[in-house]
């Protein structure tokens, strides 16, 4: 069995500013415009079942704003009326209203169960679309944004089970066939979790194809269904379409498409109840192994061998227990003796007396430790000096104790450690594992729409860019920008909601749930010159904040940023926010 590649993220010194001083509030105006919609965005609330984080994660913060990253400043939003609206920017004063692209033949309010409606931009020419009610559309566009070719016609159209929401595709195109790879996310009911909360989300990835010689029409011909307890934060398959790569809380595998979990989960159970074959006690000097023995045992059935750090044991001809101790042992003074009760025990003596063993075989689970009642006052005597029954008892010592209450959120790392997994798209197996330890996921973006998309993490007080390259084995992601500090302000934006940043790391933005929009650019020269005192040094650049306020009440529900522009989405509005002028 191949064992996935334990890798790390190389980051770039250059990339890094350790002389960063912060961003300066600048009071400078942004022009801001904005359009009032003909009808509401297709909104879709949670429902009294949709209870969970993973829930809120996939479907209460999604984004109702979508990017066609191969044309610029182009920005999509689905309306009440089952519309796709479509918004190209060429001039900021001479802006015309959102124009309608495609029209969805389904009636959404008819289902009940549905989720929010989804788009996702494959190629130039190619969308994958879902209405949110379980139907998978595959259109082809012709060249967008060009009047005389742009037509928005069904290629493919299927209904796939269980709703589902769109999180990446890709259009793949060789001299034979061509076919659409998309990824679809669903968040399905564990009727047999034991724990947990009864939910668990499944990515499905599907290969939609059709042969060039042929005439005939786009079907499936893969389908394969990734499990896991968590929404992942990012996932997106190569454009070569021979892998997939996910960042997430917890751990994605695949199963076989059909594939009953039953018997898995009664397997998983089976374990968890499974008795301990044996029992084992030690003390300073020795360690005693306790064996239930079978029927009728004789010592003539009982062979053991005791080396000074291995041990042996068959039971009637069978392998009972082999392995490497922990810690070794005086193999000529060991012994073991069969007992009335038609048990077996073993008592070993230790080499290095006093030493603890935290298990008796190296790796070995089938046994129990079990610790009489001195053993266990010995330890929580030891650890006294830990502990106290007061809140503090001595303040004035030279130490005195962390106080959790004086760190600020932005100081604080999330506990849990998400990890950068990539599969493999023809044995479905892990081949490289990056563990992320404390670097937060932010956000991702699309640089070049012809790579994967880009993910931003938090590396201590930065956010470090990191764009993945599935065609290089050895360096499979590329730290290509940074924005300093960003990491550590971020986290004391308590009401954000989207974050994003320009595809020439010219800038990044967050917004909260209502209203405010926080931009924060990159160290630009000054016209006047600055001075640091501290240091006696002339500051050459200086990283701008700004914020802006837009004018309404409704809740932010898309957002997004190109080089010049951001978009925001809300109930009835769309805002543009001109951040960059072409030079």
């Amino acid at each position: 069995m191949e064992v996935a590649a334990n890798c790390s993220l190389r980051v770039k010194r250059p990339l890094l500013d350790p002389r960063f001083e912060g961003y300066k509030l600048s009071l400078e105006p942004l022009p801001c415009y904005q359009l009032e919609l003909d009808a509401a965005v297709a909104e879709v609330k949670l429902r009294d079942d949709q209870y969970t984080l993973e829930h809120m994660h996939a479907f209460g913060m999604y984004n109702y704003l979508h990017c066609d990253s191969w044309y610029q400043d182009s920005v999509y939003y689905i309306d009440t009326l089952g519309r796709i609206m479509n918004l190209t920017v060429m001039l900021d004063t001479a802006l015309g209203k959102p124009r309608e692209v495609f029209r969805l033949p389904t009636d959404l309010t008819a289902c009940d169960n549905r989720l929010c409606a989804s788009i996702h931009f494959s190629s130039s020419t190619w969308v994958t679309l879902s209405d949110g009610t379980g139907r998978l559309y595959v259109i082809g566009t012709g060249e967008r944004g060009n009047s005389a070719s742009e037509k928005w016609e069904i290629m493919f159209n299927e209904e796939l089970g269980d709703p589902f929401i769109i999180i990446h595709s890709i259009s793949l195109l060789n001299a034979e066939e061509h076919s659409i790879a998309t990824l679809l996310l669903r968040i399905e009911k564990e009727e047999l979790d034991m724990k947990g909360s009864g939910f668990y989300v499944s990515l499905e990835w599907v290969t939609i194809s059709k042969k060039n010689q042929d005439n005939k029409k786009y079907e499936i011909i893969k389908r394969d269904i990734l499990r896991g307890k968590s929404v992942p934060h990012y996932a997106a398959i190569e454009p070569d379409g021979n892998g997939l790569m996910i960042v997430s809380y917890k751990s994605f595998t695949f199963v076989q498409a059909g594939q009953d979990l039953e018997e898995n989960m009664d397997e998983d159970i089976s374990e968890k109840i499974k008795e301990p074959v044996y029992y084992w006690q030690q003390t300073e000097d020795d360690l005693t192994v306790t064996i239930r023995l079978p029927e009728d045992s004789t010592k003539e059935d009982i062979q053991i061998q005791f080396l000074p750090d291995h041990i042996n044991i068959v039971l009637k001809d069978h392998q009972f227990l082999e392995g490497k101790l922990y810690s070794s042992i005086d193999h000529e003074s060991s012994t073991w003796i069969i007992k009335e009760s038609n048990s077996l025990e073993i008592s070993l003596i230790k080499k290095n007396e006093g030493l603890t063993w935290p298990e008796l075989v190296i790796g070995d689970k089938q046994g129990e430790l079990i610790r009489d009642s001195a053993q266990c006052a010995a330890i929580a005597e030891r650890l006294m000096h830990l502990t106290s029954e007061e809140l503090n008892p001595n303040p004035d010592k030279e130490k005195p104790p962390c106080n959790a209450q004086e760190l600020e959120e932005c100081d604080i790392f999330f506990e849990e450690s998400s990890s950068l997994c990539r599969f493999d798209g023809n044995t479905l197996k892990t081949t490289h594992v990056v563990n992320l330890g404390s670097n937060q996921y932010l956000f991702s973006v699309i640089v070049d729409p012809k790579e994967m998309p880009c993910f931003c993490l938090r590396h201590d007080v930065d956010a470090l860019l990191w764009q993945p390259h599935s065609s290089k084995q050895d360096d499979m992601w590329e730290h290509i920008a940074t924005f300093n500090a960003l990491g550590y302000v971020q986290a004391s934006k308590r009401d954000k909601k989207f974050f994003a940043c320009a595809p020439n790391y010219s800038y990044a933005a967050l917004c909260e749930c209502l209203r405010r929009v926080f931009i924060y650019r990159q160290p630009a020269p000054m016209s006047t010159v600055l001075y640091n005192r501290k240091e006696g040094r002339q500051v050459g650049q200086v990283a701008k904040q700004q914020v802006a306020s837009l004018e309404t009440n409704d809740p932010i529900l898309g957002f997004q940023a190109t080089n010049e522009r951001l978009f925001v989405l809300t109930t009835k509005n769309l805002f543009l926010i001109k951040v960059n002028t072409e030079n």
